[in-house]
């Protein structure tokens, strides 16, 4: 369970420093606007998404078991974040976020890493679709600049209120997020090793800045961002609440353990090392009771965000302690440019982000898979898409189990 961070430190020379220095900046420049838009399509305030980052960012390099890991904020958490939002308000999921903090420092204290390669590998395919399915939903109001009061939860009414509000399209929302989203994609492909999100979010945003375009943006919306971390405060731990909250918090641990160790066994692939699983949970336990003492979201680490810290070139988990303290300066120095960020800009990113995490070069594979694996994937998207998430975990991991799966990861 020792932190790879002593580990890495007993041979780090100047050259590694270097190298782990321009990766913290790079996926910074990326965490940034990933960070703004998910915590808006959560329901939460633009700011809770910065300081996750940088509490939860720090917090999961110094203690992972990685040497190249990146946490923060990730897509997973939307569905599940809103939900709890909508149901116990903001100190409720400041709650779950601090219990599934508990639940994962449990975890890994008992070794329970390993444990991950018991959850069939079709349940965590399909909800993860199916989470990106519905935030490409809840991305479509924004896209358009449609105006809606109080948008539901449940996906078939938050799609009538989407129809409902065709009336207020606004056709300059559709042009900035395409745009986005056509400048993302050139971005990756041209200059794969450029911060192209928030290039590519900073030009439209400019654009409809400086052309005075009548589309909403952060500042519109939410007002202007703090400047820097709140205090740490502890939440209020009431018995009822917890019982009421316990699923949501089991829920929160489940998918941040499952995220982190599969982001981390992608690196492994990525750099030819090996991660330490349980010092991994440890450290996602910390970050999630850290985020929630500053009143963050939920984190893990993150796939996108990790992978674009070794293709920059980082070596050890000093790049991701770069990245979080080069937001936590950036969110004191230029927090007041934040809102002029474009609110379709930011729904397009989320729905590109949506695209990749239903992994389509993947779904070929899924087509050939046995019929029970199959099943098992249609099964999980559907419950998740149009019931819920625990529900869909709890179905999919019983049947997974009862038909003996075991999941393909190594």
């Amino acid at each position: 369970m020792k932190p790879k961070i002593l580990t890495t430190q007993q041979s780090y020379s100047r050259q590694l420093f270097l190298a782990d220095l321009f990766a913290g900046i790079t996926v910074a420049m990326v965490a940034i606007p990933l960070s703004l838009a998910i915590a808006i399509a959560s329901g939460a305030d633009p700011a809770t998404g910065l300081v996750t980052a940088i509490v939860a960012g720090f917090l999961i390099s110094v203690l992972g078991g990685s040497r190249v890991q990146i946490g923060g904020p990730t897509g997973a958490f939307i569905v599940v974040v809103y939900g709890v939002i909508d149901e116990h308000g903001f100190d409720g999921l400041v709650i779950a976020t601090f219990m599934a903090g508990i639940i994962l420092l449990i975890a890994g204290i008992l070794r329970a890493g390993r444990l991950i390669r018991h959850v069939p590998e079709p349940v965590v395919n399909g909800f993860t679709i199916g989470i990106a399915v519905i935030i490409a939903t809840s991305q479509l109001a924004d896209l358009l600049g449609l105006t809606l009061q109080d948008a539901p939860a449940a996906f078939f009414a938050k799609l009538d209120a989407i129809w409902d509000a065709r009336g207020s399209f606004n056709p300059w929302s559709l042009l900035i997020g395409l745009g986005t989203m056509l400048l993302i994609v050139t971005f990756r492909r041209a200059a794969p090793n450029l911060p192209g999100l928030i290039v590519a979010v900073a030009i439209t945003s400019a654009i409809v800045a400086f052309a005075g375009l009548p589309v909403e943006t952060i500042g519109s919306r939410f007002g202007a961002l703090p400047r820097g971390l709140p205090l740490p405060a502890m939440p209020s731990l009431e018995a009822d609440r917890l019982l009421s909250l316990l699923p949501s918090a089991v829920i929160i641990a489940f998918l941040a353990g499952i995220e982190s160790l599969l982001s981390a066994m992608v690196a492994d692939r990525m750099i030819a090392s090996r991660h330490r699983s349980n010092a991994e949970l440890i450290a996602q336990g910390a970050a999630n009771l850290g985020s929630a003492l500053f009143g963050g979201l939920p984190a893990t680490g993150a796939i996108a965000r990790t992978a674009t810290n070794v293709r920059a070139g980082g070596k050890t988990p000093v790049a991701g302690i770069i990245h979080a303290l080069t937001i936590l300066i950036v969110m004191l120095i230029a927090a007041p440019l934040a809102g002029y960020l474009a609110m379709p800009a930011l729904a397009g990113l989320l729905l590109l982000t949506a695209w990749n995490m239903s992994e389509p070069s993947h779904w070929p594979t899924y087509r050939r898979a046995p019929l029970t694996d199959r099943a098992l994937l249609l099964l999980t998207l559907v419950v998740t898409v149009v019931a819920d998430l625990t529900i869909a975990i709890g179905t999919g991991i019983t049947l997974g189990l009862i038909l003996n799966r075991r999941p393909k990861n190594p």
